[in-house]
């Protein structure tokens, strides 16, 4: 049986964009993180939706980081000087 419920993700992009983008992006919430990119977190419905978001990322003409599923017991890891978690993943806690 499919669980309906949408699935959290985290969008990585370099560079810092404003916080305007975030209505863009589907209301998805929008950090600027200190090592120069911007983070888009938030729940998603459907793959229809997944891919619309990455349709996005594209048309901006940002260069795509990362893609993360997420979920509210994970744990954020600091990064190191070029960008990378030093476990290379996220921890759940």
């Amino acid at each position: 049986m499919p669980n309906d419920a949408p699935l959290r993700y985290e969008l990585r992009v370099r560079g810092h964009l404003d916080q305007h983008w975030s209505t863009w992006f589907g209301g998805l919430a929008l950090t600027r993180e200190d090592d120069g990119t911007t983070t888009f977190r938030g729940a998603v419905t459907d793959q229809a939706e997944l891919h619309g978001l990455l349709t996005k990322v594209r048309d901006l003409g940002v260069t795509l980081i990362s893609l993360t599923s997420i979920d509210d017991g994970d744990v954020r890891i600091p990064r190191n000087s070029n960008g990378d978690s030093p476990s290379g993943s996220t921890r759940r806690g």
